[in-house]
């Protein structure tokens, strides 16, 4: 377990600390206050998860390709079983809510993982001080 700093030789690597939803800091998986809402801060090492702007690029990137992968699916359903409208409507419906919260939890807190790994911050533009 690390105290301080980006990623130690014993942090876990980073598809098993976003799908644990592990903090940063101490790797305790608190980073999470629900589905896919972060804490305010970390339980256990008190890391402020505000300071991070995950944003919602990963919404939107992950709906689309869950989108796309659960109409392939259902296409393929129906063209080689052909069941009724009410087997599709029972299958993709929670699958495809599965699929994006799960996705999305994973997302978010890898972009967050690796914020905090390589000290990203927002860009700042220099003014030129010669005058």
């Amino acid at each position: 377990m690390s105290s301080s700093g980006p990623a130690t030789p014993s942090s876990p690597p980073l598809i098993i600390a976003a799908s644990r939803g592990c903090c940063p800091r101490c790797d305790e998986a608190t980073l999470f206050a629900g589905s896919v809402g972060f804490s305010s801060h970390c339980r256990v090492c008190g890391l402020d998860y505000g300071q991070f702007n995950v944003g919602d690029g990963p919404a939107a990137f992950l709906t689309l390709i869950v989108g796309a992968v659960m109409v392939a699916m259902a296409l393929t359903v129906e063209l080689k079983l052909h069941p009724p409208l009410w087997v599709h409507l029972l299958l993709w419906t929670p699958l495809t809510v599965a699929a994006v919260v799960g996705s999305l939890r994973i997302a978010k807190s890898a972009l967050l993982i690796l914020e905090y790994r390589n000290k990203a911050r927002e860009g700042r533009i220099m003014e030129d001080r010669r005058s």
